[in-house]
């Protein structure tokens, strides 16, 4: 579709209010990914307060990615099919009244409930918001800065989130790092209601594909379930392996169901398309060195430095920097400029220098000389490939797909994080044991022993990391073959896209 063809009449016109509207999508993205992380930081607090045993209390993290990355693709289709501003407000309403359940929790059942709960909103939300600025920003300048901001958010957001439930778990109490979500989704809301016009036409009314949404919801929960479960039970666990089984079995099927089916769930074209392929895939791979990292390095401050959670929360922020910086000032300015491969593929590259330079990291390492210039390679890295693979996510997709394939782009990152947070911890669990076990016989003291512990931890860590690392370069290889986009232009619609072109809504369209 060209530029020419935006004017026509009936092509959708720029919204006036776009950029007041970013604010509020922007708002609404950040609490989400602060929750990812806040509760990790208030979690012994509240399992203590709820008693919550040590075998149940995953589930306060597991109940909510079950939820949301089950769900996602039905929410993206069901943002399709009502319209991304009734999604959006509707998801934001339900968050809100999860979190302030969570908040109120007196029990482990309401606790789990509630995040549960989190987890099904989250996933009408998420891909609400992504998909409205798809469809809102179609200048090819204008989207590189709102990808831009939304980039910089989605991937620093984790980390304020340390910060803030750092100060809320050590100056309030736990329960504020649910009932903080409640101001940030009112807002939101409002906003969203008041301030965003969402361009008429650009709904999916076909019926719902009923069996895709059975089987992708039951695959994906089987899927995360099995990762989670392989974290505490092991690889080998007859339950974990059922899942991956049934979870493979499920998604296989979904795929030839979709391939029939007169409306899909996922239609094919949204994924068998190269670039937006390539980016679910690097991006889902990132999200797993990412996700391990943060992990890490919480356990790495607090445990081994003694930090207190603030002080690892404000630990984060050279991370929270770069990536902003990466996004806003290196992806923004350079995504109208160069071809997205370009910026992916190195982005991903200085990160896996990052990575590589933590594979150094001893129980005595220096925050300045050796944390600090890791994190910030890592943001910047992030930051510079994490926007234009947001940006070509959404690129060339019918305004019927928005929301489906915004959906990709959130279950890429969700699965990504359950396989990265498992498989990571398993690496460093088993390389800790086994140094643990080679060094604690020539241990004959208590602070000996005790420093073998550490040492151990450690060397884990830094196993782990290796395997980050390679992962990183895996990302940077498939974003440097697989995205042969160009540098942007109003081009034409190309590919399974344009097989469609002649009864889709007229949106102008950045083709890379």
């Amino acid at each position: 579709m060209s530029e020419t063809a935006s004017k026509a009449p009936g092509a959708v016109q720029a919204d006036p209010g776009r950029w007041k509207a970013l604010v509020f999508i922007a708002l609404a993205q950040l609490m989400v990914v602060l929750d990812a992380t806040i509760v990790n930081i208030a979690l012994p607090s509240a399992q203590q307060d709820l008693g919550i045993s040590d075998g149940n209390r995953q589930w306060v993290v597991t109940a909510y990615a079950l939820a949301f990355g089950g769900l996602l693709l039905f929410g993206g289709r069901i943002a399709d099919l009502w319209g991304r501003k009734r999604a959006f407000v509707v998801g934001l309403a339900g968050f809100a009244a999860a979190s302030a359940l969570g908040g109120a929790a007196t029990n482990e059942a309401m606790m789990f409930g509630a995040r549960a709960l989190q987890g099904v909103f989250g996933a009408l939300l998420a891909p609400a918001a992504l998909s409205l600025l798809a469809v809102m920003f179609t200048d090819a300048k204008e989207r590189a800065k709102a990808f831009g901001i939304y980039g910089a958010i989605a991937g620093g957001g984790g980390a304020v989130g340390l910060i803030l439930g750092g100060f809320l778990t050590e100056y309030l109490d736990w329960r504020w790092t649910f009932f903080v979500n409640i101001p940030f989704a009112v807002v939101a809301a409002a906003g969203a209601y008041f301030v965003i016009r969402e361009p008429e036409g650009g709904r999916n009314r076909s019926p719902l594909d009923i069996p895709g949404v059975v089987l992708s919801t039951l695959g994906l929960v089987a899927l995360v379930y099995g990762f989670t479960r392989a974290e505490s039970e092991g690889w080998s666990d007859s339950l974990t392996v059922g899942m991956f089984v049934a979870s493979g079995v499920l998604l296989l099927t979904f795929v030839l169901v979709e391939a029939k089916v007169k409306a899909p769930l996922l239609p094919l074209r949204v994924i068998t398309e190269r670039n937006r392929g390539g980016v679910y895939l690097s991006l889902g791979l990132a999200i797993i060195a990412m996700f391990g990292l943060f992990l890490f390095l919480t356990y790495y401050l607090q445990v081994v430095k003694g930090y207190t959670p603030v002080k690892t929360g404000f630990a984060f922020l050279p991370m929270i920097v770069g990536m902003i910086t990466g996004s806003t000032q290196i992806g923004a300015r350079l995504m109208t400029r160069v071809p997205p491969r370009l910026l992916m593929g190195p982005g991903f590259l200085v990160a896996a220098l990052g990575m590589l330079l933590l594979t150094r990291m001893e129980i005595g390492s220096s925050y300045a000389t050796l944390l600090l210039p890791a994190m910030l390679l890592l943001g910047l890295g992030m930051g510079s490939a994490f926007m234009p693979a947001m940006s070509l996510s959404t690129q060339g997709v019918q305004a019927r797909d928005a929301g489906v394939a915004s959906a990709m782009v959130n279950t890429s990152q969700q699965v990504g994080g359950a396989i990265g947070t498992a498989l990571l911890n398993t690496v460093a669990a088993s390389a800790t044991t086994s140094y643990i076990t080679d060094h604690m016989a020539s241990a004959t003291s208590a602070p000996q022993r005790q420093l073998v512990q550490l040492e151990g931890m450690v060397h884990g860590y830094t196993n782990a990391i290796w395997f980050a690392v390679g992962i990183l370069v895996t990302a940077a290889v498939i974003a440097l073959t697989l995205v042969n986009a160009g540098k942007p232009d109003m081009g034409a619609v190309t590919g399974s896209d344009a097989e469609d072109a002649d009864d889709a809504v007229p949106v102008p369209v950045v083709a890379h």
